[in-house]
């Protein structure tokens, strides 16, 4: 709690980023589009005509360059950090902050984001945007989760609330109907499992339980079934240079699935197949991988994040007790997670004491 306060307080004195932050102008020729460049797409040294080509896993600095990704990510979670702050506190300081994030970045005319990615993950001297590009927008859910946050404030109005609420209706809209928003639905990777954390969000905060709840069961063959191997692995997401780091990003998608789940019947954590795909075979799979002495048998460029590990396997063990996962939560810590504000809100385990 005090470690949530004091990153709480670190955002009080920040201005709040708007979408005309940018120097680069978009396609359009309106800076309240937004705009970003494909991080992992590097100029082609051997192509005089400056062509971009792909290298997984090696992040091109240019990309960051101009580009309203990072900032997008940092007001939805920033947005969702301030409103724990409030709603554990009661201190409405936090929330007046909160608000004014969210104004800036979303509701005001002058400094509003247009409700759409058209632009997103642009390869220069390629294409203007891709699916790919929605990815960066997987902090709605933390967004939708910072307004219910902010339900009791009273600096959180009801013209604000109003004004959300438009904006999610055109861009949810956009997301469900536009080629780029239905080829991000159709990825086989962590892209449409995150794709769908996106839009079930979206959709239970706009009343769309139905399209929530379809969502939801398709995403037992969608994500689960057709991504998850009978004994845990997750090819797709092994095929990558930072296969360890992926392989934890798409099973944190699909456990954020199941928690989204719960409200409207849905029950993706106990979900399997006859042989044996599920959220819990993955995490299990992943498990093994806890002792720091175990080497991770796939293409990682980068250090695998073990603590980011530890903190799903937390979860995974809070909804599954009985199951082995258990058995690898010796190999942590409670310093490891000093720094997950998580802990003060989802379901998870206790590490086991030490001895």
């Amino acid at each position: 709690m005090d470690r949530l306060l004091a990153e709480a307080d670190k955002r009080l004195e920040q201005k709040p980023s708007s979408v005309l932050d940018k120097i680069q102008i978009p396609p359009s020729g309106d800076k309240h589009d937004y705009i970003s460049q494909a991080p992992y797409f590097w100029p082609d040294t051997n192509s005089p005509g400056g062509k971009y080509i792909n290298r997984d896993g090696q992040r091109n600095p240019e990309a960051g360059n101009s580009s309203d990704a990072r900032n997008f990510a940092a007001v939805c979670y920033d947005a969702h950090t301030l409103a724990l702050a409030y709603y554990f506190s009661g201190d409405e300081k936090y929330a007046a902050k909160a608000a004014e994030f969210i104004r800036v970045w979303f509701l005001n005319p002058a400094t509003r984001m247009n409700p759409n990615l058209k632009y997103g993950q642009g390869i220069p001297g390629g294409v203007e945007g891709r699916p790919a590009g929605l990815i960066s927008a997987r902090g709605l859910a933390d967004l939708v989760d910072a307004i219910g946050l902010l339900a009791g404030s009273k600096n959180w109005t009801t013209n604000d609330q109003q004004g959300m609420t438009a904006w999610a209706g055109d861009y949810f809209h956009w997301l469900t109907t536009s080629k780029i928003g239905l080829g991000e639905d159709a990825a086989s990777n962590n892209h449409g499992t995150f794709y769908d954390a996106q839009a079930v969000s979206l959709a239970l905060f706009l009343g769309k339980t139905d399209f929530a709840r379809e969502k939801l069961l398709a995403a037992r063959g969608n994500r689960i079934a057709r991504q998850i191997e009978p004994d845990g692995k997750m090819p797709r997401e092994l095929a990558r240079t930072l296969s360890f780091h992926y392989s934890l990003f798409n099973l944190s998608a699909a456990m954020q699935l199941a928690a989204l789940g719960r409200s409207v019947g849905v029950d993706l954590w106990h979900y399997q197949t006859t042989d044996g795909r599920s959220i819990l075979k993955a995490a299990e799979f992943m498990a093994q991988f806890a002792d720091p002495g175990r080497a991770w048998p796939y293409q990682q460029i980068q250090r695998p994040n073990r603590k980011e590990l530890g903190e799903l396997l937390l979860r995974v063990a809070a909804e599954f007790p009985e199951s082995k996962i258990k058995d690898a939560l010796k190999f942590f810590q409670p310093e490891d997670f000093s720094g997950s504000a998580e802990r003060l809100y989802l379901k998870m385990a206790r590490l086991p004491a030490a001895k």
